[in-house]
């Protein structure tokens, strides 16, 4: 059914989020890891209009999820396969999350189906959920290895792809940065591998959310291939990065989120062009889009990146909901168009 969520829910959902975020994972409840996920349908990013253009964004449509499955939620990162539907996702309490969407007639999201959610395992393959040890934030897919970045305890582990939802890390990526740098909770959200066509060749860049050097930039590196080495992120205000995905020419997108008792949550996403990506950097970029309580957001944690089979850019937003019951599980789908805008017409402003 289509939903239009009232505004005061998002607002109760930013009051509590700073403290629901500090609370401790959810234990090991799972009944079996099946879970059946309910889904409502959003229509319009921005409450109360039917506008679909959002700078160089169309909005395709969303979902707003909720599951019995009492695992369910803390979506922190998400991939999608290379058939655009199956997904592989990481819960901060220490869970997989895989699955397939869904979509309806007129090709916008319909649903979640063969959800399921499976504990991970730390390097001598115990399970260990929750965040003091497991803090998931970030998954990339990349040579046959399913690579997961961890807050509180920071590191970098591989996993076996196929078979990582029953398998032990099976090596960890050393971070060139001491662990007294990182802030406890504001580690390395972003993950994400460059296209092998791009200057990185394949590298792997991670992003820190808000462990900052002493220029006030977040601590961001290049951990492999021929561009291996020490970056930076601009950071600006409140806003941190949570996550971020390549485009097919090595841009890269970047999810930032806000939250603070004067302005609430907010979202934005920053591309970053690929020749700016590289070691001794300090990256930055435009902002494309940006979202408030005015717009159907909550949480934003995820984000990932795919070419559709007519050639189009997509761009999939997950939120985590921390298991608070005011907030929600969102997954939200754009159509990025990259053409440049004629300067002689008038173009939608980023919002």
């Amino acid at each position: 059914m289509k939903q239009s969520a009232p505004a005061f829910r998002t607002r109760f959902a930013g009051a509590l989020l700073l403290a629901a975020s500090l609370a401790a994972g959810t234990s090991a409840l799972a009944e079996t890891p099946a879970a059946e996920v309910r889904s409502s349908i959003i229509s319009n990013f921005k409450i109360g209009s039917d506008e679909k253009r959002f700078g160089p964004f169309e909005f395709v449509g969303g979902l707003e999820m909720v599951s019995p499955n009492r695992l369910f939620g803390s979506l922190s990162s998400i991939r999608f396969r290379d058939d655009q539907k199956h997904f592989v996702g990481v819960l901060d309490t220490g869970h997989w999350m895989t699955g397939r969407i869904e979509r309806g007639a007129d090709g916008s999201l319909s649903g979640l189906a063969d959800v399921e959610i499976t504990p991970m395992r730390d390097r001598v393959g115990k399970i260990l959920e929750g965040k003091a040890l497991m803090d998931a934030e970030g998954v990339a897919l990349k040579d046959g290895k399913v690579m997961v970045s961890y807050e509180q305890f920071h590191r970098v582990d591989l996993y076996p792809d196929p078979g990582f939802e029953t398998s032990r890390a099976l090596d960890t990526l050393p971070i060139p940065f001491e662990k007294k740098q990182l802030r406890a909770n504001r580690g390395f959200e972003t993950i994400a591998v460059s296209p092998s066509s791009s200057p990185l060749k394949g590298g792997t860049l991670i992003v820190a959310e808000r462990s900052l050097d002493d220029d006030g930039n977040a601590y961001a590196a290049i951990l492999d291939g021929p561009l291996k080495g020490k970056l930076a992120l601009a950071h600006y205000g409140d806003f941190d990065a949570t996550d971020g995905a390549f485009l097919p020419n090595g841009d890269l997108l970047l999810l930032e989120r806000r939250f603070n008792m004067a302005e609430g949550i907010g979202m934005r996403i920053r591309r970053i062009k690929s020749t700016d990506i590289k070691p001794g950097s300090v990256m930055d970029g435009e902002i494309l889009i940006q979202g408030d309580f005015g717009y159907q957001i909550d949480n934003m944690e995820g984000l990932d990146t795919f070419t559709a089979a007519d050639g189009s850019t997509h761009v999939i937003l997950v939120s985590d909901d921390n298991h608070s019951i005011l907030q929600r599980n969102l997954m939200l789908e754009f159509k990025l168009d990259e053409r440049r805008p004629d300067p002689s017409a008038d173009t939608a402003a980023s919002h």
